[in-house]
């Protein structure tokens, strides 16, 4: 059976490719209906206003869309699920489809590695570096030795082999 009802806007695509429109038509459509707030976190509409959103949203949903979220009954929920589906083009939970808890999951145990430095070094009693840091173990005058032996030929204006 054919919708008879007139859509206000283009549905959105199963293939996600007219999200960008679909999701401005859509924010302008429910902010002039009075249900705007119903897709932000933290809100405190009525069941009636969560109730008329989801039944705008879903009926501009193609038909696909509408089955594969049957179950969503909060906008703000299906209003973030189509962002995760759609809204994330070449990000790799996109194209994996990882459930967002995992995302976070991974998103969070990453955020404290930045601040813990690890090294590999290991000193026998004689202060003498063993393992497989001994083979690229370099010192401070490595970097400045020049083919004579002296180490203080980068000071002034000379090069490394001594020219001006």
């Amino acid at each position: 059976m054919s919708n008879l009802s007139k859509l206000e806007f283009v549905a959105l695509d199963i293939s996600g490719k007219n999200y960008l429109s679909w999701i401005l038509d859509a924010e302008i459509h429910l902010d002039a209906m009075g249900l705007g707030d119903t897709i932000k976190d933290g809100n405190k509409e009525s069941l009636q206003n969560r109730a008329k959103a989801m039944i705008f949203i879903r009926h501009h949903l193609h038909e696909a869309l509408k089955i594969e979220y049957l179950t969503i009954k909060d906008p703000l929920e299906l209003w973030n699920n189509l962002k995760e589906r759609c809204g994330m083009k070449g990000h790799w939970s996109r194209t994996c489809r990882t459930p967002k808890y995992f995302i976070d999951l991974y998103q969070a145990s990453l955020k404290g590695k930045a601040k813990d430095i690890e090294t590999n070094v290991v000193f026998q009693d004689n202060n003498t570096i063993v393992g497989p840091s001994m083979t690229t173990h370099l010192d401070v005058s490595d970097f400045f030795a020049d083919p004579d032996g002296g180490i203080d030929n980068l000071t002034g204006n000379e090069d490394i082999y001594g020219n001006v």
